[in-house]
């Protein structure tokens, strides 16, 4: 597969993600999502705390470098997944 394919699906899947609703989804697939998605469009996660770091941020970016060792390529392909089972319910 290509990376043009693999952008395009990728788009595709956050067309459908912006779709749910967030009370649609357990807090553990939310922080998933968030995170292959922040991989796949900003790569690696760097660690920046700043004053305004709150609880939810802070899992959210732990989320994030849980998965930084992947790449790119890989972290579209898992969100893609996990949307594509999550709307063929």
């Amino acid at each position: 597969m290509s990376k043009k394919d693999l952008d395009i699906r990728f788009s595709e899947a956050v067309e459908k993600a912006m779709k749910m609703t967030q009370a649609s989804l357990p807090q553990d697939v939310q922080l998933r999502l968030y995170a292959y998605y922040k991989q796949a469009t900003f790569g690696t996660a760097v660690y920046n705390q700043s004053e305004n770091f709150g609880l939810r941020d802070a899992f959210k970016t732990n989320a994030w470098m849980q998965i930084s060792h992947i790449s790119i390529e890989e972290a579209k392909e898992n969100y893609i997944e996990i949307i594509n089972s999550l709307t063929s319910i």
